[in-house]
């Protein structure tokens, strides 16, 4: 599972699918809905949030909105709760480009097209329900 911070327009279509569906899961796993995944470290930053279900709601209708941009049929209503407005959760800048470059990685061989278009990229966004703040990669991370 992996519940990117980067901002979701970064993601090649193979990418932006795989994190719709994850993202419904850890939704799934935070309403108790589910038995597996539930002491999954990237479900972490959503659980310490005052309202967990609203930060996933929120992080799932963000994925929603760029799907539909790009045309694909997400359903919305698969989303448990909607706020427009929620306390953000902090991401590390070290966390965000690490994750910017581990998508680069990726893309490299599965999206030379979206790989060329990134290459351009100056500054990475996260993710609309993270704020930025200094510091490393997150200790849950796998790096190697």
């Amino acid at each position: 599972m992996r519940l990117w911070s980067i901002h979701p327009k970064y993601l090649d279509a193979q990418g932006l699918i795989a994190l719709w569906m994850e993202s419904l899961l850890a939704q799934k796993v935070l309403l108790g809905g589910t038995r597996g995944y539930k002491t999954h470290p990237q479900l972490d930053r959503f659980k310490k949030h005052p309202t967990p279900i609203s930060a996933i709601g929120f992080y799932l209708y963000h994925v929603y909105r760029e799907g539909k941009r790009r045309g694909y049929s997400f359903s919305k209503e698969k989303i448990s709760q909607i706020n427009k407005e929620i306390v953000s959760i902090k991401v590390y800048r070290g966390q965000l480009l690490f994750e910017f470059q581990h998508l680069m990685s990726k893309l490299t061989t599965r999206a030379t097209e979206k790989y060329e278009q990134l290459l351009k990229i100056k500054e990475t966004e996260p993710h609309p329900l993270f704020k930025v703040v200094e510091g490393d990669i997150e200790p849950w991370e796998k790096t190697n």
